[in-house]
């Protein structure tokens, strides 16, 4: 078993159970000697023998889990067996051995089958009360003590079970907070480099590129308004120059800016991403966006950051059949909406969420700062069982379609 914060619990509860069987068979042997047990001898030898099948018994089980189910299953119920039936021989030659039913309870309701567990302790508690009231006299102690023992013995091997299980949801559950975390790290990486990049390409567009455009035209007003002036070859080679620098910034700013964006468009970037990471046989995604869809650079590698993220939330949390992405412009503004028909969620308490720390908001959060840092607005409308809609709006600059 994997190390859980209920580990100790599940050691000591294995540790407990392997000393009390040592000691009551260690009580069988002494009990024999002390009561001058005419079989004495026989009880000392099967009660080694039993101790010897207990703990090679219990070294094979283990190591039978790295062979498979099927191998630690044929492995316990072959030591479950061979523990009873040593067990009943020992209670044949000395009463006090039916004291060991108690420790075998365990042993059956961790080793066998869920049919055969209560079947086997139930049995087991029979044949101890038989041992006792045929050996002895019958008495109420006789038979009760072992059927309450039964019953103890039951209820706490229930409790055994369920807390095993909620020890292997959470481990399974931190695994996944684990990944989770390292992908949202990885995430958060490459959205930082992203977003510096696109900064840098949006400073340059409008810092370097537009200056050396105005000095450029200045250059080519100036040499067309006195083709004859003294110094023109100089004039018109700083204009050359201008120029060929203009013609690098902007292969700088091509580099910069994401290559899908640059080769393909906004279009066809989303319907690659959809078709390659988002859509599988039971979930659709329909991309509406135009293939000559005439955005400033910046804007759409915005965009396609967000859709990105929203389009993350949809695979990883709306369990949806069918989702949409659209994107609208007009004069002065572009719209973003990315629909799915998933299981919803209410936007309310998933900010909520989001601002005492859980993850499962972080995706929205992210969106939402990415938005507003973009001077835009983003709107949440969802509730369970509805599907999520998700609109980001981002205002245009006048000259929003036009390239340095």
């Amino acid at each position: 078993m994997n190390h859980t914060a209920l580990t100790p619990v599940f050691v000591g509860l294995r540790t407990s159970l392997h000393i009390l069987f040592v000691a009551l068979t260690v009580l069988v042997v002494v009990r024999a000697f002390v009561d001058g047990n005419p079989n004495a001898v026989a009880v000392v030898s099967l009660a080694a023998l039993l101790l010897i099948t207990y703990g090679f018994g219990g070294y094979l089980a283990r190591h039978a889990m790295s062979s498979g189910a099927s191998a630690q299953s044929v492995t316990a119920y072959l030591w479950a067996l061979v523990l009873s039936a040593e067990w009943l021989v020992l209670m044949w030659l000395s009463l006090d051995a039916a004291y060991l039913v108690f420790p075998l309870f365990f042993l059956y309701l961790h080793l066998l089958p869920r049919g055969w567990r209560t079947l086997a302790v139930l049995g087991s508690t029979l044949l101890a009360i038989a041992a006792l009231g045929l050996h002895s006299e019958w008495t109420v102690g006789g038979v009760v003590g072992p059927l309450v023992g039964a019953g103890v013995a039951i209820v706490i091997g229930l409790g055994y079970k369920s807390l095993a299980a909620e020890a292997a949801e959470r481990e399974l559950l931190v695994k996944q907070l684990l990944e989770t975390r390292d992908q949202l790290a990885q995430t958060e990486r490459e959205s930082g480099v992203l977003a510096e990049r696109a900064r840098l390409a949006r400073e340059i567009h409008d810092t370097v590129a537009q200056g050396l455009s105005s000095i450029q035209m200045l250059l080519h007003a100036a040499e067309r308004a006195d083709p004859n002036a003294a110094g023109l070859e100089h004039v018109r080679l700083a204009r050359e120059t201008a120029a060929a620098n203009l013609a690098d910034t902007r292969n700088f700013i091509r580099e910069l800016a994401p290559a899908a964006l640059v080769e393909q468009g906004m279009g066809a970037a989303l319907r690659r991403l959809a078709e390659t990471q988002w859509q599988t046989p039971e979930r659709e995604i329909r991309v509406r966006v135009a293939d000559a869809l005439d955005l400033p650079m910046p804007v759409q590698t915005a965009l396609l950051r967000i859709a990105q993220g929203a389009m993350a939330n949809v695979v990883q949390h709306s369990e949806a059949t069918q989702a949409t992405i659209s994107i609208e412009r007009d004069d002065s503004d572009v719209r973003l909406t990315i629909a799915d028909n998933g299981r919803g969620f209410d936007p309310e308490r998933a900010e909520a969420a989001s601002a005492r720390g859980f993850t499962d908001s972080f995706g929205l959060t992210a969106t939402r700062e990415r938005v507003e840092q973009l001077g835009g607005t983003l709107t949440v409308e969802s509730s369970p069982g509805a599907g999520t809609t998700v609109t980001v709006e981002l205002l245009l600059s006048p000259t929003a379609g036009e390239t340095a």
